[in-house]
């Protein structure tokens, strides 16, 4: 049985990615036991379970206000974390498999594909960009430009015109770890609809809002991040 350790092992996703594991022996510290943003911690962790994949999940992430507030800690976890896993995967040959973003597209005019010029729209989307920088430079790696969501939704509101590629996390989880023998890019996400009709189908009691609605200064005001899916369907 393969050996799979993923960072973030406190996380949503990686408690749903346990549940749905069949093949592989999963090792998931937590930030205390792991700390990306030290290469020193990495490396100790990786030479204690000797992993065959690397699926490095662990992110700074929501609010999105937080990469606003706090750039240092959004490159120190996002970007400086990001290089010491490909360090770290270079030193003892290990397959990294990335979680990233529809947040590096434009979103702009979706959907997007795997090959499509980058330009994200969101202090988040750089950070994971930069990121992606890193792990581009390793050959042995896969990249999974996904679109997640939490279950429940977690807002009171869902925005009527912003389309995208979403899905829970159990569902994401899935896929993940069907994909991870895999190399380069894929997006990983549902048929593009917007966040209202998504949500509506799990909550019909779901309040709409609108990009319109938000402050002048927010950055969630591009309405198109929707992806291409169609290599990962072909993969699955």
């Amino acid at each position: 049985m393969k050996t799979l350790l993923v960072s973030g092992g406190s996380g949503k996703l990686v408690k749903q990615i346990i549940k749905y594991n069949t093949k592989y022996q999963i090792f998931a510290p937590s930030r205390n036991e792991m700390d990306v943003s030290d290469y020193n911690s990495v490396d100790e962790y990786i030479k204690s379970c000797n992993p065959d994949i690397f699926l490095h999940s662990g992110a700074y992430t929501r609010p999105m206000q937080k990469h606003v507030d706090n750039p240092d800690l959004s490159i120190k976890n996002n970007i400086i974390g990001t290089s010491n896993v490909v360090l770290a995967c270079i030193e003892h040959n290990i397959k990294l498999v990335y979680i990233s973003t529809d947040y590096v597209y434009p979103g702009i005019s979706g959907p997007y594909q795997e090959d499509d010029p980058l330009k994200p729209f969101t202090k988040y989307g750089w950070s994971k960009l930069g990121g992606e920088c890193a792990v581009q430079l390793y050959d042995n790696s896969l990249i999974l430009r996904a679109c997640i969501c939490d279950y429940p939704f977690p807002h009171p509101n869902a925005f009527t015109d912003v389309t995208k590629n979403t899905m829970y996390n159990m569902d994401v989880s899935k896929i993940i770890l069907n994909l991870l023998d895999e190399y380069g890019i894929v997006n990983v996400g549902g048929e593009p609809q917007t966040m209202y009709e998504f949500v509506k189908e799990y909550n019909p009691d779901i309040g709409k809002i609108s990009t319109s609605d938000l402050p002048s200064d927010s950055e969630i005001t591009k309405k198109d991040t929707s992806m291409c899916i169609k290599k990962m369907k072909g993969l699955l």
